[in-house]
This record gives structure tokens, C-alpha cells and sequence, in this order.
């Protein structure tokens, strides 16, 4: 299996190029994949570049690279973006992996009504960093091109704002419409809501609905939170052809 790292922000992968891995990359290449010179691997840049590149050189701090030639990646259309209630227990982080593997290309924590984890303060940034880190390790490990955004942590207003401008689906087990049923319209991105564990509340919905939003089951069973976004998506890939 190839091995993908990822460059600081701001590297120009260009073939012919050199390229050192530094601090936590170097460390893992180095003494976790222990690599060796002229192994092959894959280099990212996070935003739609895969360079195919050889180890040149290596020790435990430093990885040095030679680029021999550079793909770029579109992102697939339409873009897909979970919007996750963060929730107790690592269940909202384990969405933010699963979801990343199977191709999200945002996600938007959401302090919803019912979710017992509140973020404020500190814990804004340092949970919106958190998901960062997991969403960069999971597509490492699913080799891809494009490393997931991450939001700030929204409101239900900062959602209505979407449902008005976007095409925005509240799962909800009760929907008349089982998501295998959602036809992407238009290029627009298209949002999937997951509430908390305790589930979305009445009011949240109806504002929600309200705003243009619509509402489709995953079927009569309830899932966990840490579920049911991932399910949604690989409907949802298939659906809409990026599958």
C-alpha cells in the first residue's frame, strides 16, 4: 500500500523539485513507515495536487524527497458537506474520520439544541483544531487529494442561511422520503445534517424546513450520530454520480 504525506501550507509541488518533510511528517515517515532511500511514495499539497516522489535521504527529523511528477485532482461535483452536532464521548470525531474516508468535503460542527458537549471559549479552537487533525490523519490513510475543511462551529441561524442559498437534507428518521430518493438539482453544495444523540429538536426542524431545507430518512431504524452522517453519504455518493 502507497504511503501519502502531506507538505506545510504554502509548498509548490513542481516535478524536479526537492522537498523535505519535516517535525510530525518526518517522524512518522521515518520511524513509524520506517522508509527507507528510493522507496516511492505519495506527497500531497491537501488542495487537489499528488505528487508521485523517492526518498533521497532520510533521518529521524527529516525526510528529504524528489518529486517525479505531479497529478492534479478536480474536486467531484456536487461538493458534499456534513453538517455534525457535536456530541459526547468521541462519537462526533469518529463521524469526522469515517465521513472524511468516504469523500466530505466540509464539515461544519453545529451546537445544537441537545447536544450535551458545548464548546465555548477555549474549547472553540482548540475543538475546531481537533477535527482539523483528525480529518488530515483520515485522508492520509484514504489516500486523498483534497483534505476536508473545517468550519467554525455554526448556529441554527448560520444553518437557515444555508438552507436558503443551498440544497440542505436534516435526516430525520420520521421523513416521509428515504434519502435514496434526493436528486441533486443543481452544482451547489449539498448539506447533511446530523443532530445529537438525543436528535434534532422540533423547533430546530420546523426553523430549518422553514428555511428551505427538506427532510429524508435513512430508513425506520435510528442511528447513532457517529453513524448515521456516514451512512447519509454513501447514499449520497452514489446518488448524485460521484460514485
Amino acid at each position: 500500500m502507497a504511503h501519502l504525506y502531506f507538505v506545510a501550507a504554502g509548498v509548490t509541488l513542481e516535478p524536479g523539485a526537492s522537498v523535505t518533510l519535516e517535525d510530525e511528517e518526518a517522524r512518522h515517515a521515518a520511524t513509524v513507515a520506517r522508509l527507507g532511500v528510493g522507496e516511492k511514495i505519495l506527497l500531497g499539497d491537501g488542495v487537489g495536487h499528488i505528487a508521485h516522489a523517492e526518498v533521497s535521504s532520510i533521518t529521524r527529523h527529516t525526510v528529504v524527497l524528489i518529486l517525479e511528477s505531479v497529478d492534479t485532482v478536480s474536486r467531484p461535483t456536487p461538493p458534499l458537506w456534513l453538517v455534525q452536532a457535536l456530541a459526547k464521548g468521541d462519537r462526533d470525531e469518529r463521524a469526522v474520520e469515517a465521513c472524511t474516508e468516504l469523500g466530505v468535503d466540509r464539515i461544519i460542527p453545529w451546537q445544537s439544541a441537545r447536544s450535551i458537549v458545548q464548546w465555548s471559549g477555549d474549547k472553540l479552537e482548540k475543538g475546531v483544531a481537533r477535527w482539523q487533525r483528525i480529518a488530515r490523519q483520515a485522508s492520509k490513510q484514504s489516500l486523498r487529494a483534497w483534505v476536508p475543511e473545517i468550519s467554525p462551529v455554526a448556529t441554527l441561524k448560520d444553518l437557515c442561511g444555508y438552507a436558503r442559498t443551498h440544497q440542505v437534507i436534516v435526516l430525520e428518521p420520521g421523513a416521509q422520503l428515504p434519502l435514496g430518493h434526493f436528486v441533486s438539482a443543481r452544482s451547489q453544495p449539498v448539506l447533511v445534517v446530523v443532530g445529537p444523540e438525543g436528535g434534532i429538536s422540533p423547533e430546530e426542524r420546523a426553523a430549518l424546513v422553514a428555511a428551505g431545507a427538506s427532510e429524508y430518512s435513512l430508513g425506520p431504524n435510528v442511528m447513532r450520530t457517529s453513524t448515521a452522517g456516514v451512512a447519509a453519504l454513501a447514499v449520497l455518493n452514489n446518488s448524485v454520480g460521484r460514485w
